[in-house]
């Protein structure tokens, strides 16, 4: 039985990995952070099937021993302060756990055993500032946020230790993918809960920040299979992965409030305090390396994958208004 170790479990991408990971057979293992109040509901109906490990991306020794424990034949490490606002606030926590943290882990491989597999989380903020359109993996980073720092570091440690120490050691530059199990901070969750909140007469209006933002939305449950593929192949190599489409954040309002048969236009109001510092105002894609080296291909269109979001917390907060 292959053996696999996931840091960031808890969040959207570590519970579908947990999720694909098991139907390929898997003894799937989870780094948590030890807290007073653990936060597991996305891997709430895991439990029994998953085995949790208590480490931190901060503390090296935690790491070796988790590492040690296991013995995994594939380390993915998801685990980062992954939301962008909050890289400014919290600039040099950000950079700890989603720059250093990697280096921690590629440490922890190399002195324990240099045979594991190791997937890195990159992320399409790190070309911020875009230098070409649609972005491919050899498009120069020019991040924006604080994050998107941390990210650059992450990439490039990971290759500089693939390079230097013969690790299999890959990134995967995954562009925004979200689902159901996304976080209510995110811009595409708050967009789906905000429209379902106003068509039960739970909230009257939603405020948004830049309108014209545009991303390329994948859904997260079809973007870990890519993560899987890449530590399959025999050398190891980055992918960009990403649908090769661009929707701006009005047009994932207008869809969402569509859904639940609603007019954006008239509850949606611009608030300059949800700009950022420094804009991105696009990111587009370019999946063709991964459709060709990993076969790897998008599945849930950006429609389908709004009217899932969208259906999910419909079900959600009327089950919750119904227990008042």
């Amino acid at each position: 039985m292959k053996k696999a170790l996931i840091t960031g479990i808890t969040g959207q991408d570590g519970s579908y990995l947990a999720d694909f990971l098991l139907s390929k057979k898997y003894k799937v293992y989870g780094i948590v952070r030890r807290s007073s109040t653990e936060k597991v509901e996305r891997i709430e109906h895991l439990r029994g099937k998953v085995t949790i490990v208590q480490a931190d991306l901060l503390d090296q020794f935690s790491l070796i021993d988790a590492v040690k424990s296991t013995r995994p034949h594939e380390i993915y490490n998801l685990a980062a302060q992954s939301f962008v606002p909050t890289s400014w606030t919290q600039a040099t926590l950000t950079g700890e756990f989603t720059a250093l943290g990697v280096t921690k882990l590629l440490e922890a491989i190399r002195h324990v055993d240099d045979k594991i597999r190791f997937y890195q989380a990159s992320s399409s903020e790190m070309f911020g500032l875009v230098q070409e359109t649609p972005q491919t993996e050899k498009t120069p980073f020019y991040p924006r946020s604080p994050y998107g720092v941390a990210k650059v570091y992450g990439h490039f440690i990971t290759v500089n230790y693939r390079e230097s120490y013969d690790l299999f050691a890959v990134s995967g530059i995954l562009f925004n993918h979200e689902s159901p199990r996304r976080g209510l901070e995110f811009v595409t969750r708050k967009i789906s809960d905000g429209a379902v909140r106003i068509a039960l007469g739970l909230a009257k209006e939603l405020r948004l920040g830049n309108l014209n933002s545009k991303r390329d939305w994948g859904y997260a449950g079809d973007y870990v299979e890519a993560m899987w593929l890449m530590l399959q192949q025999k050398r190891p190599q980055d992918f960009v992965i990403a649908t090769g489409e661009t929707h701006t954040v009005r047009e994932f309002a207008e869809a969402a409030f569509d859904h639940v048969g609603l007019n954006w236009k008239k509850f949606v109001k611009v608030d300059k305090k949800f700009y950022r510092p420094a804009e991105v105002n696009v990111l587009l894609g370019n999946p063709a390396k991964a459709k060709k080296v990993l076969r790897w291909k998008p599945r849930v269109s950006f429609n389908e994958l709004v009217r899932m979001m969208v259906d999910a917390d419909l079900a959600r907060l009327e089950k919750k208004k119904a227990r008042r």
